[in-house]
């Protein structure tokens, strides 16, 4: 059975996509910690990050990079952390979280409720980010 995560992939779900390659994508989280909190998949269904071969995961945290610095650009924050539970989906993920202060990554947090409004602009500012040149 598909993971929630492979039908966003196969276009079965709406996200609001950042960006994809043929090995990659990128979307924002529905359940954010702050307004740009991101996540980064690989395409292939596999439910533990520790699972990804090699090249793969290396792939995948360069993938994560861009989007990063990308989200760096457009939030307002100190650093863009990164946090891999792997327990809610079983489809391995990194979250890209904009910080400010190390308890803003906690997931027992309440989680931000955004209009679609809201994530939509900041979907389309972190993919105009992404053309800048200098990532």
């Amino acid at each position: 059975m598909s993971s929630i995560f492979s039908k966003i992939v196969n276009g079965d779900i709406p996200s609001y996509k950042i960006a994809e390659d043929e090995n990659y994508f990128a979307f924002l989280d529905i359940n954010p910690l702050a307004e740009g909190h991101t996540l980064v998949i690989p395409k292939k269904e596999i439910d533990y990050i520790f699972d990804v071969d090699d090249e793969l995961l290396a792939g995948m945290m360069v993938f994560a990079k861009k989007i990063a610095k990308a989200i760096d650009l457009v939030c307002d924050c100190k650093r863009v952390g990164i946090a891999v539970l792997g327990l809610e989906v079983p489809h391995a993920h990194i979250h890209l979280v904009p910080i400010n202060g190390l308890h803003d990554i906690e997931f027992s947090k309440p989680k931000l409720k955004l209009s679609s409004e809201e994530f939509e602009k900041m979907a389309e500012k972190i993919r105009k980010a992404l053309l800048d040149k200098s990532i």
